[in-house]
């Protein structure tokens, strides 16, 4: 129960910051200020008017004492209208309206204990700045409404207080999840009837031609199964969460998708694995090899949830050494599986080009090039993000960005995932007689064996099919000449194909069994039934 007590706690701290609307400030320097990305009611939508809506902690003084907390709401392309500079040389903004302040007249006595605001400050910003000096001995809360999407902020200062505590709730119009999370509601809503939609063009193939199915192409199906049940419920957790907040329920839905997404970074490294040794393909089995790569998803898997777990309890204030017994066993799992993915692939590719099977070869060298294409975009995208990350420093950074940061942090591999999932279904696809296909071998197109003609004397390949060649030769050779049947259609070359679309096999006699093939018998052998 130990691990599951952990694992709630840590995701339901996590969740606080994923889900709830409501933020924490106290006197603490890094808590003094708070700030979300807000949107209008017209921007999505919704049964209330977005708001955010400040209250403090209720203080007892002793005696008459009143202690003062500054306050300011403001949108942050606004933010230059809070302060003013004493003097053109000042090294630093005053902010606060005290006496100094009201003396030198960047404010009035009756301003005193809040925020110092620019003179034009009304006319020049493009939202209301709203500030206000709390007697925490009978707070007051304070509501801004919302009228435009923007970023947001809540700033405090102990005027005469050394403690204080508020929360803070930035509610938007269409629920409780946060500005910065809302966008996934609806991406995870479209993978998952993407995933949907492949698992129905699959199902539709593995019915049609279920006598033909091979093992691969079961962990295959299993896959898309589980990856429309994920993302299912990570969509219903975001559904629920901003419907119903951080409840009970909410927490609980995070830990399943927080496993399931454990599970199925497993599973695909698994699957991969797999098709990259020819399971199903070129090997009809993998014996013990198979147990092996087995036992490799499960370390992986749970090291993945033990990782999460940790990610989500250690700060990095107090992460110690001990953090690395956690993270090495990942990145060993990890890297054992992509050294075992690529040297197996290689392996494959080798033994299949080494045979001269070259439709199998070409199967699996489109699968390297999907392989090598997502390690390409992947890198590719973080190179770029690089340049953007570079500049996180810069104060406009997070108020540039938060309506895309999900997508940088998350939307995007969601995307690579998909691509490579569906092109792996595609050329794994159900297809007829893929079964009789895969476990044979193709005849090598350039075999540099012994010819029929070497038997022949000065005969020519041609002359040594002719029967009236043979009749005027006044020999034979030790092994019958093939008929050719003139009249038969050439057989289609194979390049370009899938490897499982061989099409039908509608022969009516197999080839030592045809009509033609007992008469040209009876000729060979003197012999006539």
């Amino acid at each position: 129960m130990g691990i599951w007590q952990t694992l709630g706690l840590a995701l339901a701290l996590a969740s606080y910051g994923v889900i709830a609307g409501e933020v924490e400030i106290t006197q603490k320097e890094q808590d003094r200020q708070q700030c979300n990305g807000m949107y209008s009611k017209s921007a999505w939508g919704g049964a209330v008017d977005p708001f955010i809506l400040t209250k403090f902690v209720q203080a007892t003084p002793e005696g008459d004492e009143d202690p003062l907390v500054s306050l300011v709401v403001f949108e942050w392309k606004d933010e230059d209208l809070v302060g003013i500079w004493p003097s053109e040389k000042a090294p630093k903004k005053a902010f606060i309206c005290d006496d100094g302040s009201v003396k030198d007249e960047f404010c009035t006595s009756e301003q005193i204990g809040e925020f110092i605001l620019s003179p034009n400050a009304s006319e020049a910003s493009r939202n209301p700045v709203i500030t206000q000096s709390i007697h925490l001995k009978d707070p007051q809360p304070l509501n801004y409404p919302i009228k435009k999407t923007g970023y947001y902020c809540v700033g405090t200062f102990g005027f005469s207080a050394k403690k204080y505590k508020a929360v803070v709730e930035f509610r938007n119009a269409y629920g409780e999840l946060q500005a910065a999370q809302i966008a996934k509601l609806p991406f995870y809503g479209g993978l998952t009837i993407v995933y949907a939609v492949l698992g129905i063009f699959w199902a539709f193939l593995y019915v049609q031609n279920r006598s033909d199915i091979l093992p691969v192409q079961n962990y295959i199906t299993a896959i898309i199964v589980f990856l429309i049940v994920e993302q299912l419920m990570t969509w219903g957790f975001y559904d629920y969460s901003n419907n119903h907040g951080s409840n009970a329920l909410a927490k609980f839905l995070m830990i399943v998708v927080a496993i399931l997404n454990a599970g199925r970074n497993s599973f695909s490294f698994f699957l991969l694995l797999i098709v990259c040794m020819g399971y199903g393909v070129v090997k009809p089995s993998l014996g013990k090899l198979m147990w092996y790569v087995r036992i490799l998803a499960l370390c992986h898997f749970v090291f993945g949830v033990i990782y999460a777990i940790a990610s989500l309890t250690i700060t990095p204030d107090n992460a110690g050494p001990l953090v690395l017994l956690v993270i090495l066993p990942l990145a060993a799992t990890l890297t054992a599986f992509y050294v075992w993915t690529l040297n197996s692939l290689n392996l494959t590719m080798k033994d299949l080009l080494e045979r001269k099977q070259s439709v199998k070869a070409m199967m699996y060298k489109k699968l390297w090039w999907c392989i090598l294409g997502s390690i390409i975009v992947i890198f590719g995208f973080f190179f770029l993000n690089s340049f953007s990350f570079a500049g996180r420093s810069n104060p406009n950074f997070v108020p540039d960005h938060w309506k895309t940061r999900w997508f940088i942090l998350d939307g995007w591999l969601n995307l690579v995932y998909l691509v490579d999932i569906a092109y792996v279904a595609y050329l794994w696809r159900p297809t007829a007689n893929n079964r009789r296909f895969a476990m044979s071998d193709e005849i090598a197109q350039d075999d540099e064996g012994f010819e029929i003609a070497s038997f022949g004397g000065s005969l020519d390949e041609e002359d040594a099919r002719s029967p009236d060649a043979l009749h005027d030769s006044g020999q034979l050779s030790p092994v019958p000449p093939k008929p050719v049947n003139e009249n038969a259609p050439g057989r289609p070359s194979l390049d370009g194909e899938t490897i499982f679309a061989v099409g039908e096999d509608q022969d009516k006699w197999s080839e030592d069994e045809s009509p033609r093939n007992s008469t040209e018998k009876a000729r060979l052998t003197g012999h006539t039934s």
